[in-house]
């Protein structure tokens, strides 16, 4: 069943006059989200080196998704696959269909330069409902197990658990 909140949703690309808006909607439920990000997400927008997805309910901001051409991923780099990056939606908005609507585009967006998209998940609890969500749209462990800023761990590393230790998951979206 479809949440309602879904018939009011579009997504759109990011605009040079978001930056103040999304910063302030999750400043608002607590996040440090400063709007120099979103300023540099539009630079590198315009330049060709991302795409920003915005989602809106009724032209109130909703969330967003980022896709970066080529990944800081080790292995998405050196096998030019596309990486949905930084997927975020409120709090007020989660559990009605946005994050994967969001990710539905992107998606759709990859297939178009790519057959596969990539997406890094964190190993942390708070990570949880991100990790369920890949895993039931398709996604899987691209087999190399956990990375750190974007360099595979080997046995034996040590590492300090934070939002830079993640598994890098793939998965075919088109046929190209």
């Amino acid at each position: 069943m479809t949440h309602p909140a879904l018939s009011a949703l579009t997504i759109r690309p990011l605009h040079d006059e978001d930056a103040d808006i999304i910063a302030a909607a999750f400043a608002a439920q607590g996040w440090n989200k400063p709007a120099a990000q979103y300023r540099r997400y539009y630079v590198e927008q315009c330049a060709g080196e991302r795409e920003v997805l915005i989602a809106e309910i009724n032209g109130e901001f909703a969330g967003y998704v980022t896709i970066v051409w080529q990944s800081s991923y080790h292995s998405f780099h050196e096998q030019a696959i596309p990486e949905i990056v930084d997927l975020n939606v409120l709090i007020a908005w989660r559990r009605c269909g946005i994050a994967s609507a969001l990710l539905d585009a992107a998606e759709m967006l990859i297939a178009t330069r790519s057959p596969v998209a990539g997406i890094g998940v964190g190993m942390t609890a708070d990570y949880g409902a991100a990790q369920i969500l890949y895993v039931r749209r398709g996604y899987l462990p691209d087999g190399r197990g956990l990375a750190s800023s974007g360099k595979t761990l080997h046995y034996g590393d040590v590492v300090i658990l934070n939002d830079d230790v993640a598994l890098y998951l793939v998965k075919l979206v088109g046929t190209s």
